[in-house]
């Protein structure tokens, strides 16, 4: 696959012929667009001292899309060339039935690029890609004697897309991705436990293999497996919680974010559905979805639509105000699009996704936050959690948590997970910290199916009474 810019109408369709096609398949419809796109992705991955994984993938395609009411008809196809998207028309069509409906305005334009064209691929050659990682693998080892294993990987992708609309405009984006995970375990007396960090976002490679970056994140993952290597077994029951800023957003993002998307509210399978205007936090909650933010890994100039990224307030001092919205959802709920409309590729559907969402500041010290635990978990990291869109209810697991008795941060604990649901974990906040942060670049999140990456963020937030899941006293 050629690296020269994509110009899928200069050098595989004709725009007028593909313009005829796209208006055949979406006439007497509500909505539709023709999406193009042409990916390459690289993954090298260092492994128990050698490269193990080296990894290239090159792929483009199209996808059709014609929406009528609640039902849309899709075809995708590895082929650009009149003769497949003319096969793709009859498929679409198949959603639009007898016609009947009436093609919602197009979006917005913009001229707004919140991310270079360069392709992070080619920022460094492979041999020195390799190299890094090798020097990540010596570093790491020499640190301490307790690392016994080390697993390091660079990932970058170069994604390019081009919109084509029935009213004929055209919305291109070039999407770069870069990010650096580093994982350490380490052992003592028989027992071994592991710790991770990790960066990115739409940016170069460069800032990501430069030795100053790659170190501190080395020291960070060690220094996380050494916090568990000494963990004792977490408390169960129920007690405050107080959460750090950041990374820590994955549990707003999973209890919360997703309940706030369109499509589980028009169909009223949120926890908050029909909760519009009402209270549904403690006062003080303010909860974005920010799409704008420049070089951030969930950040989008325009979405998977054509509709430009929005920085949308979702809740507003505890006030429901508003839903993540691509538009479908948008036009059947009588609201405008809030540039949500996100697929996975041209393989996929678009749907209502996140980009970046976090809480911002409060004005609480979070010190002060820590000293009014008098017994509670603080929990700094999280790992893997589950969500159930329908009832809210959430089950997260810790990566590095401590125990606080009377106001002081103790021993690690090892083993714990937050359960509750977050409706409830909203209005039991009782204060928010005045020290916001953003993840480091490394959020990826799924639904039906569909994989996006995304950002999260968040102050220090004291939250009382969540279920601690851990070993029985």
């Amino acid at each position: 696959m050629s690296s020269a810019p994509f110009r899928p109408f200069e050098d595989l369709l004709d725009r007028n012929a593909a313009l005829r096609l796209l208006r055949e398949a979406v006439a007497g419809a509500d909505d539709g667009e023709l999406f193009l796109e042409r990916r390459r992705s690289e993954v090298l991955g260092y492994d128990d001292g050698r490269l193990r994984t080296a990894s290239f993938d090159a792929s483009e395609g199209f996808g059709l899309r014609a929406v009528r009411g609640e039902t849309a008809g899709y075809a995708h196809s590895t082929t650009i060339d009149e003769p497949a998207l003319a096969r793709a028309v009859a498929t679409a069509r198949l959603a639009v039935g007898t016609g009947g409906g009436t093609m919602a305005p197009p979006p917005p334009r913009t001229n707004r690029k919140l991310y270079g064209d360069a392709d992070p691929i080619d920022d460094a050659a492979f041999a020195l890609k390799v190299d890094t990682l090798r020097e990540i693998d010596a570093f790491a080892r020499a640190l301490d004697p307790r690392v016994v294993q080390v697993s390091a990987s660079l990932a970058a992708s170069h994604q390019e897309v081009a919109i084509l609309r029935p009213e004929g405009d055209l919305v291109t984006d070039i999407r770069p991705m870069s990010r650096l995970n580093i994982s350490v375990i380490v052992e003592e007396n028989g027992r071994r436990e592991a710790g991770g960090h990790g960066s990115g976002g739409r940016h170069g490679l460069l800032g990501l293999i430069n030795r100053e970056t790659w170190e501190s994140t080395t020291r960070e993952a060690l220094r996380i497996a050494l916090v568990n290597l000494g963990a004792q077994a977490a408390p169960a029951g129920v007690m405050d919680v107080v959460l750090g800023p950041g990374w820590p957003g994955i549990l707003l993002h999973e209890a919360v974010g997703h309940g706030l998307e369109g499509d589980f509210n028009r169909k009223g399978t949120s926890a908050f559905a029909g909760l519009m205007g009402q209270q549904v936090a403690a006062k003080g909650v303010t909860v974005l979805d920010d799409g704008t933010i420049p070089d951030r890994r969930g950040s989008i100039s325009v979405d998977d639509e054509g509709t430009p990224s929005n920085r949308t307030v979702l809740i507003e001092d505890g006030i429901l105000v508003g839903y993540m919205q691509d538009r479908q959802n948008a036009r059947l709920m009588g609201v405008a699009a809030t540039g949500n409309g996100r697929r996975q590729s041209f393989a996929h559907i678009p749907m209502p996704r996140m980009t970046n969402t976090y809480m911002l500041s409060g004005d609480a010290e979070p010190g002060s936050m820590v000293a009014d635990l008098r017994d509670g978990i603080y929990a700094v990291g999280f790992g893997g959690g589950q969500v159930d869109i329908t009832s809210g209810k959430f089950v997260f697991s810790c990566t590095e948590a401590y125990r606080v008795r009377n106001g002081q941060v103790q021993e690690p604990v090892k083993g714990a997970t937050l359960i509750g649901d977050g409706a409830t974990a909203l209005r039991q906040i009782r204060a928010i910290g005045n020290d916001i942060a953003l993840d480091p670049g490394i959020g990826n999140c799924g639904k039906a199916g569909q994989w996006v990456p995304v950002g999260v963020g968040q102050p220090s937030l004291l939250i009382g009474g969540l279920t601690v899941g851990g070993a029985a006293a």
